[in-house]
């Protein structure tokens, strides 16, 4: 199979992720950590598409130093790494895994209620210090205690599943209209939630609203003695007023396993406020981070890029216009990325039909700032003047990409 381009994938990505590119007949470079800025500046010249984790920053220096890039694959579920808006504008839609993932973030959830319901952590710290504490003060079950979830969308709607089937009792809030799975129950605002909730955890993405969205008038609202769970982004938690809460009292215990400011490897030093505190659960952004969750999310980000890459599908980008037109035998395709002006379609139609090209199919998605057209042209028309068409389309004023695909 002949070269298809080549993909740089960084931060120790699953390889089935680099063998599946490699079968579609791409180059792979596959890297185990992120790049620091100037280094990803000159890593991703020639690069077709790059894939990345949580740690590596897909800024605006880099999207210009890109000369060949169509693509951005994040492993994960967060984008808040990459410049999507300069992305949007070059032409370059990012592609993320929003379901591989979720499954293994609710089990880390359930475990980290019962562990903070029994105090295991402190137990466990405990005994490896050779102290023994056979104790129920302090110690209690979550069968018929209240769950409050904070962001319904994949995550939450499988830890609302699960904390049923332990007995307990589901309210959540999310700004966006949520089918409750189960006896799951909305509550009406996030001040309703903190209430009424003898646990909170939180999945929401970050963004300027999230921002310290639990800080200290958040956490005098909790139940006294209620406990609170990030596995979300590191800026959700105000994590001073978090730690205040501990210290005093008015909360019962916290597990957090994202932070505002986090190691660049695994070779960095960890500090918070948090630590050493009484029954706090402290990890390092694992929640994910489990084998079967690392396979699947290979799959299905590099799935997605081999759809987009080989024919033009855009569905599940999330800074692009998505648009998807169903492969068929017999013709040939091109990708038409421009600015979102009046007029673009006519004059694309203009070329097309100046060239006696027959068009078996096509399709046009636009955002507020760029157009995507998808078109398919019949074999006899690609042979004679495909060439010709790709270049009249690159060439109008208002073209941000042109592609012939095959």
């Amino acid at each position: 199979m002949t070269d298809a381009g080549r993909i740089l994938l960084l931060e120790n990505i699953h390889p089935d992720a680099r063998a599946n590119l490699e079968a579609e007949g791409f180059e792979v470079e596959l890297l185990k950590k992120a790049l620091p800025e100037d280094e990803l500046c000159e890593r991703i010249k020639g690069v077709v598409a790059v894939g990345l984790r949580s740690k590596t920053t897909i800024t605006p220096k880099v999207l210009a130093a890109a000369d060949r890039l169509r693509a951005i694959g994040a492993f994960c579920i967060g984008t808040n790494q990459i410049a999507l808006d300069e992305a949007n504008r070059r032409g370059i839609p990012a592609f993320n895994a929003p379901f591989s993932n979720t499954r293994s973030v609710a089990e880390m959830m359930m475990c980290e209620i019962v562990m903070l319901a029994r105090r295991f952590g402190d137990r466990n710290n405990e005994m490896h210090r050779g102290v023994w504490t056979k104790s129920a003060e302090g110690s209690r079950e979550i069968r018929g205690k209240t769950l409050g979830i904070v962001g319904y969308g994949h995550i939450g709607r499988q830890v609302g599943v699960l904390a049923e089937a332990f007995g307990m009792n589901v309210l959540f809030f999310d700004v966006s209209a949520r089918l409750p799975m189960g006896n799951n129950r909305a509550a009406q605002s996030l001040e309703e939630l903190l209430e009424k909730s003898d646990f909170v955890t939180l999945h929401v993405p970050e963004t300027p609203s999230t921002k310290d969205m639990i800080g200290q008038k958040q956490i005098a609202l909790m139940k006294k003695g209620a406990y609170l769970i990030n596995a979300s982004r590191g800026t959700v938690v105000d994590i001073p007023a978090l730690a205040e809460g501990i210290k005093t009292g008015h909360l019962g215990g916290a597990a957090i396993d994202v932070f505002p400011v986090e190691p660049e490897g695994n070779d960095g030093r960890f500090v918070s406020e948090l630590q050493s505190l009484p029954n706090v659960v402290l990890t390092p952004h694992i929640g994910g981070s489990t084998a079967e969750a690392q396979v699947a999310i290979g799959h299905e980000v590099s799935n997605t890029l081999i759809r987009f890459l080989k024919y033009g599908a855009t569905n599940g980008a999330v800074n692009f216009p998505n648009a998807e037109l169903p492969k068929r035998d017999g013709v040939h395709r091109f990708t038409h990325v421009h600015r979102n002006v009046p007029g673009v379609l006519r004059d694309v139609n203009r070329i097309v039909s100046e060239a006696s090209a027959n068009v078996v199919g096509q399709v046009l998605a636009t955002d507020a700032n760029i157009g995507y057209l998808v078109m398919d042209v019949s074999e006899e028309t690609a042979r004679r003047v495909g060439e010709e068409l790709c270049q009249r389309m690159a060439e109008l004023p208002t073209t941000i990409s042109a592609t012939l695909l095959y």
